[in-house]
């Protein structure tokens, strides 16, 4: 996995998480990739690996049981949903609507784009 400079490398790994938990690849009471398994497949130390797991499990994404390991929580989709909401509203949305602002694009010129693309339609 090719690493950012302007991101932690957990917090990386940590998306990549959530891109599984949003595809549905993994569902509530799934069991997880080991600490050790997911430090090989992303070429990092199992320090990074592990602070990952401390972070998604200090979120209420995931919960581990002593001695078998790491599963999704029942309710792990619906939170990180509301964290990626949460990060995209604060962090991405502000930028967006800067550079629209700034190249002179309305919602409807979005609503045009959508339709381009068989997006889903933006109300």
């Amino acid at each position: 996995m090719e690493f950012k400079d302007n991101q932690a490398i957990y917090l990386q790994i940590a998306n990549r998480f959530f891109e599984n938990i949003l595809k549905r690849e993994w569902l509530s009471g799934d069991k997880i990739p080991s600490i050790r398994d997911m430090a090989v497949e992303f070429e990092v130390n199992p320090n990074t690996t592990m602070r990952t797991f401390n972070y998604l499990q200090d979120k209420g994404i995931i919960y581990n049981k002593r001695g078998i390991g790491y599963f999704l929580a029942d309710d792990g989709l619906e939170k990180t949903i509301a964290l990626k909401k949460e990060q995209f509203v604060e962090e991405e949305l502000p930028v967006f609507l800067r550079t629209m602002k700034l190249l002179g694009l309305s919602l409807e010129d979005l609503k045009a784009y959508a339709a381009k693309y068989e997006g889903p339609s933006i109300n």
